[in-house]
Parts: C-alpha cells; structure tokens; sequence
C-alpha cells in the first residue's frame, strides 16, 4: 500500500507536468533556436567584417541586439512556431513529432523574419552613431551570410533531435523487453541512458508521457526490492497518471 500511495502521491505532479508540455516545447525551441540564431548573427559578423577585433564583434553584435534585434529574434521564433502549429492544424498545441516541429519552422516565415529585424536593428544603431555607414551597409548588404548560417544549423540541430530521439525510443524498447524479461540490471542502465538524454531532447508529448510511465514502473519495482509483482491496481493507477 505504501507503494501505491508514493504512486498516488506523484499524480498532480505528473498532471501538471503533462499539462506542461506545450509551455516545455516553446522553452525548448526558443532557447535553442535562440542560440542558434545569436551564433549565427556572431559568425556572420566576423565574415563579414574579418578586420575588426573581438571586441569590436562583440560591441556591433550588441548593439544590434539592443536595438531591436534581441527582441525581434522571440518575436519572429514564437510567431513562427504558433503560425506552423496553425498551418497544420495542432490544434492541442503540442507538437507530436520534429518532421511537424521543422514543418512549422520553415513554414513559419522565422528567416523573413529575422533579415527584416537586422535591416532595421542595423538602421537604428547607425541613426543612433552606434555604427559607422559603411559598417550598416555591409551587414544589411551581406546579411545573407548570416542567414544561411542560422538556417543550416537549425536544420542540423532538428536532424541532431531525430537522431537523438530514435536513440531515446530504441532505449525505451529494450527497456520494455528486459521488463518483460524481468532483468532488472538491464532495466537499469537502458534507464540509466533514458535519465541521461531526457534532458537534451525536444519534449514530444506522447514520447514524454511514455518516458514518465517507464520512470514511475521501473522506480515501483526498484523500491520494491526490484520484485515484479505489482497488481493490476497499481498498473492502472501509473497508466491513469499519463
């Protein structure tokens, strides 16, 4: 019964955090996306200006950024992924696997987007003396440097998820096979690479939900003195959590 109440006790935690996952993509997508973009617009700057020292990269770079473009980049990534979840229909907000997470990205105007806030963070910076007009002219003029960087490495970043995800699946099926082996040590360190990666992957509902079911059983049986005996109760009660 203690068992069952740990199980009981988790419920809300686990509601909410389903509840959640919509609010998890969006953070994940925009903090990688984020980065993505800001690591372009710093390689992008260097071709185009290979004369000037790191601090004067560093100084042009944050100029653009205070001057509209740190905003524009959450701007452009968030209309771009609620207009590819509209364009697909996603109705739930979530979306369910990365080809529907690439989908929105490509089709969500983000580049567009993105090359409009340089034109105008670079013209800001240049009224305000920040930049010189030959600095200005250069980014505006070369900004496609630093655009076909931004989307390479998106690309690269949403085939890095698939990859990353089927490894995820592949552990979680044999994960599913050593359980219905009852081989608890294999459990464990297929487990193990689960915990290990869960982290650095985009959050997809079902996958997420199927993740947390093999968390609550596997800690169920490990706290149990890792016997497999557990009723029919408590398997429905770990099925209802997700």
């Amino acid at each position: 019964m203690n068992l069952e109440n740990n199980i009981e006790n988790n419920m809300k935690n686990n509601i909410e955090n389903t509840v959640e996952i919509k609010n998890d993509q969006k953070n994940f997508l925009n903090n990688t996306i984020s980065k993505i973009i800001n690591n372009g617009i710093d390689i992008g700057i260097r071709a185009l200006l290979p004369d000037l020292i790191e601090n004067q990269i560093i100084d042009i770079k944050n100029a653009l950024l205070e001057n509209g473009l740190k905003g524009g980049i959450q701007t452009a990534i968030n209309s771009a992924i609620d207009f590819g979840k509209s364009i697909q229909g996603i109705f739930t907000g979530n979306f369910e696997n990365v080809n529907q997470i690439n989908y929105a990205i490509s089709k969500g105007g983000i580049l567009d987007t993105i090359s409009d806030i340089i034109d105008l963070a670079s013209d800001k910076a240049y009224r305000k003396n920040i930049i010189n007009s030959t600095i200005n002219n250069t980014i505006k003029q070369g900004k496609n440097i630093i655009l076909d960087n931004i989307s390479n490495n998106i690309q690269k970043e949403l085939s890095n998820q698939s990859s990353l995800i089927n490894i995820m699946q592949q552990n979680i099926d044999r994960w599913k096979e050593y359980y219905s082996n009852k081989d608890f040590n294999n459990m464990e360190k297929e487990y193990n690479k689960i915990e290990d990666q869960f982290d650095k992957i985009v959050p997809i509902e079902n996958l997420i939900k199927e993740i947390r079911e093999i968390e609550l059983l596997h800690n169920l049986i490990k706290n149990n003195g890792q016997n497999f005996n557990i009723s029919n109760q408590e398997k429905e009660l770990i099925k209802k959590l997700n």
